[in-house]
């Protein structure tokens, strides 16, 4: 009976570690009836053709791409320096992955399905990864503002509460795109009595008004049809009495119309609260020396590696001396960003990785000296 037992727990460990790897990524620690989803400030989930590898490759760049704008704020982090670049080693942030079927009806009542992958990635190595690329990051846990809004649809304007949230669906929903939330007033008499104070843009009347939500953030916006066709929607949004933001979007389609207000609200926040993160260094030229090169293949192998790596922007030779070479590189960071970037696999290794203060007593208030620029070739 040992021996049977003995073979029985052999045989399950085998058949454990011959499952493949993609499989076991899926599964994580999900139960039956649960529905993948994205949730958090490190997850995004993007429509894909099929679960194959090749559409998976793409589909986990765009996520992780979705990420960075998240966390960064910026709509536009794809073309900033090195973004591109980074998202093709998006595999290599990657925690887990799952996949999620939706259904949906089409106009002439037929079914239609789309496949959803969810993507979660390693907050460390992302954190890493925005540091190295210069790009800013919008503190945790982020404020929540109310939204005044006001719609006309030609019957009047009215105020959009917590009981009509459905109406304002497309605005929550491009918050939530952006990296926050909105909330809704409950409705109260006196709340819809706000109806033309809204639509005047009456900042101060609404904000004393919203005094009992928290935090002191109002999105004050009016939507109505314009004369020539389509949707107009004015907006302000204001932070502690003091006006961030004004704009106006306009749309054929009242919703796209709609989301404008959280784009413009998502821009002021970052414009005020988003920080830089670790010191990396600013963009320019630094010249490096890397030493261990001793034939044409390991000066290609090196020229390669650096310009696989997304903060270098430009690789220029400047002298070679036996297996020793010096190379202006221009990059998008300084030196403690392309270290960071190197990652374990990097073709070069820094001699000196990790700048020590010069005092310890003053390593508080003095910044570190800057990271050595001799490397070895890998």
């Amino acid at each position: 009976m040992e021996d049977l037992m003995r073979r029985s727990l052999i045989l399950t460990m085998f058949l454990a570690l011959c499952l493949p790897v993609a499989t076991m990524a899926q599964s994580g620690m999900r139960t039956e009836g649960d529905v993948a989803s994205a949730t958090g400030a490190y997850e995004a989930e993007v429509p894909v053709n099929s679960q194959s590898d090749a559409d998976r490759t793409g589909a986990l760049a765009r996520a992780l791409g979705n990420v960075l704008a998240k966390l960064s704020g910026d709509r536009s982090v794809m073309t900033r320096p090195g973004v591109v670049q980074a998202l093709r080693g998006a595999k290599d942030y990657v925690e887990s992955y799952d996949y999620r079927q939706d259904q949906s009806t089409s106009a002439t009542g037929a079914p239609s399905y789309r496949t959803m992958l969810v993507a979660r990635f390693r907050q460390d190595d992302v954190d890493g990864l925005i540091s190295a690329l210069g790009l800013p990051l919008w503190p945790q846990p982020r404020p929540k503002p109310v939204i005044w809004l006001a719609i006309d649809d030609g019957s009047g304007p009215r105020l959009v509460t917590v009981q009509q949230a459905n109406a304002a669906r497309p605005l929550l929903n491009r918050a939530v795109e952006r990296g926050y939330k909105l909330g809704l007033p409950t409705g109260s008499a006196a709340e819809q009595a706000l109806v033309g104070a809204i639509w005047r843009q009456d900042t101060a009347s609404v904000a004393r008004a919203s005094a009992r939500y928290a935090p002191p953030m109002q999105l004050v916006g009016k939507l109505y049809r314009d004369k020539a066709g389509g949707w107009i929607a004015d907006w302000v949004f204001v932070d502690g009495g003091r006006e961030l933001n004004k704009w106006t979007t306009k749309d054929s389609d009242a919703r796209r119309a709609m989301a404008g207000g959280a784009d413009g609200t998502a821009d002021a926040l970052v414009k005020r609260y988003a920080k830089a993160g670790a010191a990396t260094g600013a963009a320019g030229t630094y010249t490096i020396a890397v030493i261990g090169l001793d034939s044409a293949e390991d000066y290609m192998r090196l020229a390669a590696g650096l310009r696989e790596n997304p903060v270098v922007r430009n690789i220029t030779p400047l002298r070679a001396s036996g297996n020793r070479l010096e190379l202006a590189l221009d990059m998008t960071t300084g030196l403690s960003g392309l270290n960071r970037m190197l990652g374990e696999n990097g073709v070069i290794v820094p001699l000196a990785p990790l700048p020590v203060p010069i005092d310890e007593n003053d390593a508080g208030t003095l910044p570190p000296p800057p990271a050595s620029n001799e490397y070895r070739l890998r």
